[in-house]
């Protein structure tokens, strides 16, 4: 399992930038350094720790100080250096490596509770019919309530083929759902859904990156290309980050041996390296339009910096996160770990896309949090150009070529519909509603609601959704209800869709209705421009 949040307050989003947008590998370097006063520093830290722990009022934890200590002194740094105690290196390299043993549920202490805010789709949760917002509150046969999520995954991991009972509380439900589960191998994918959109046009959601993304994304394209496609709409948007090598293998995919793909500039021992397609991608001669926003960061910003600036892709939406800064992460005692910030990187153009910090770091990792500036000033010396001679721009993320904004899954609603969203109201509601014929957990509750694929949201759905803000006392601003009355039944529906029919399903039918991708498939003819723009140009870089 691991920590998640669809939609993050501020400090899960920290959170994912500086665990999950980590662009770099594992060198296993020492990561002691050797300057001659370094005695004389660790003196005065084991003398102040010796004090501490000799003669504070309190009984202090020697490895909660030095964990603090070391964190302190990273935060000096940079946004994006951070140590990870043992626990969070151990679910940093979960998520890298893509697998672990367990039931397929991504869980969160919420008021004491310990609540699904994911479920795997073919995970042993999800055959069971274990919905995201149901709460564990029996796990082997304990009470979950003010467990930690600590504790929570300790119980609920295990070896492959043994059992594990879950006592389940979900909304219309009186008593607790009595689950026997079988842990398995769980595989989190990062890309969740692919599928055509038409005869000819495909759609790639790749929402994360890990080490086995390279093969998701060409298990995708080949998929797509057997059933007739001849463009891509490649949607990463949200997608934090990831190794290195991954950004390097998807963008190789569609550009032809040789071209660059990224190059990186730091002061350690083999940390000035270009990176360049290694082979010739399957895929050089499709039109590819590229969705991206504010929560696109770090290498997901390297796959859409190298298709702009070869002008491969048309990208639509807002400008990226701005993160160029790789990490090194070292292992440390006690299976602990850190994130060391060792290097830049550049696109092939030779724009370096980080974003200027303030002092605090609030700013700027509060940058998603705020609308964005569609007139932003550049400073002249800024200026790059594209392999066809196009203006693209450094410091400050990856401008698209196309700006429609819609921080919330293409939609940009009103100050009220995100606090909805942010509220998790939508996802809420979906508990009360089951595919038609689906008997995993039984129906007989009060208040329970079947649907069958393809379902609408109508007026009484819609009127039945407001009662449950009413009953959970969400006070209903009519004039923004109005506003954001599409954006509203498009997540009422996504949510649905998401929890009983699968995430693809799910974004297939919100796509027709999202306005960013909806702009980005009426783009097409500027995708295939560019196509005709770049072949026999070569980039214009700077080093």
């Amino acid at each position: 399992m691991r920590i998640m949040r669809r939609y993050r307050p501020l400090p899960a989003v920290v959170f994912a930038i500086l665990v999950s947008a980590l662009v770099g590998g594992f060198f296993g370097r020492s990561a002691l350094a050797t300057d001659d006063k370094v005695p004389e520093h660790y003196r005065a830290f084991t003398a102040a720790l010796n004090a501490i722990e000799t003669s504070y009022i309190d009984k202090a934890e020697p490895d909660r100080l030095v964990y603090g200590a070391v964190r302190g002194m990273l935060g000096t740094l940079d946004p994006h250096s951070s140590f990870f105690d043992p626990r969070e290196y151990a679910q940093m390299r979960e998520r890298q490596e893509g697998r672990y043993y367990g039931i397929g549920v991504s869980i969160q202490a919420i008021d004491g509770d310990i609540t699904a805010m994911l479920v795997f789709e073919g995970s042993p949760a999800y055959k069971k019919g274990i919905r995201r917002g149901d709460v564990l509150a029996r796990v082997g046969g304990e009470d979950a309530k003010g467990w930690t999520v600590e504790q929570a995954m300790h119980k609920l991991r295990g070896p492959k083929g043994t059992n594990v009972a879950v006592g389940v509380k979900r909304r219309g439900y009186e008593q607790l759902i009595p689950i026997e589960l079988t842990r398995d191998e769980v595989y989190i994918p990062t890309v969740p859904a692919y599928f055509m959109l038409d005869a000819t046009t495909g759609y790639i959601r790749m929402q994360d990156f890990g080490e086995n993304t390279d093969r998701d994304v060409k298990r995708a394209l080949h998929d797509l290309a057997s059933k007739g496609m001849r463009r891509l709409l490649f949607d990463i948007r949200g997608n934090p980050g990831g190794p290195l090598d991954q950004a390097i293998k998807v963008a190789n995919e569609f550009l032809p041996r040789g071209k660059m793909i990224v190059y990186t500039r730091g002061r350690v021992a083999n940390s000035d390296q270009d990176y360049r397609a290694t082979e010739d991608g399957e895929f050089t001669q499709i039109p590819i339009v590229a969705l991206a926003n504010r929560n696109s960061a770090s290498a997901s910003e390297i796959v859409a910096g190298a298709l702009q600036d070869h002008d491969r892709a048309y990208i639509v939406g807002e400008t990226t996160f701005g993160k160029a800064l790789v990490q090194s992460v070292y292992r440390i005692s006690g299976g602990a770990g850190l994130a060391l910030t060792t290097a830049h990187y550049y696109t092939p153009a030779g724009r370096i896309i980080q974003r200027p910090w303030d002092a605090s770091f609030d700013e700027y990792l509060s940058y998603s949090l705020r609308d964005q500036d569609a007139d932003k000033p550049h400073n002249p010396s800024d200026l790059k150009q594209t392999s066809a001679g196009r203006p693209v721009y450094s410091g400050g993320g990856i401008e698209p070529d196309k700006r429609i904004a819609g921080p919330i899954e293409g939609f940009n609603p009103s100050r009220f519909g995100r606090m909805l969203f942010a509220r998790s109201t939508f996802a809420n509601y979906a508990q009360k509603y089951a595919a038609e014929g689906d008997t995993r957990v039984s129906q007989e509750s009060s208040g329970r609601k079947t649907v069958k694929p393809n379902f609408l949201v109508d007026e009484a759905m819609v009127a039945d959704y407001r009662e449950q803000l009413k009953a959970d006392r969400v006070k209903i601003d009519e004039d923004a209800f109005k506003k954001d009355f599409d954006f509203i039944k498009a997540m009422i529906r996504f949510e649905i869709d998401n929890a009983v029919f699968g995430i693809a399903d799910a974004r297939r039918h919100l796509i027709g209705v999202d306005p960013q991708a909806q702009g980005a498939l009426a783009v097409f003819s500027e995708a295939q421009k560019l196509m005709e723009l770049n072949r026999g140009t070569k980039i214009k870089a700077d080093h």
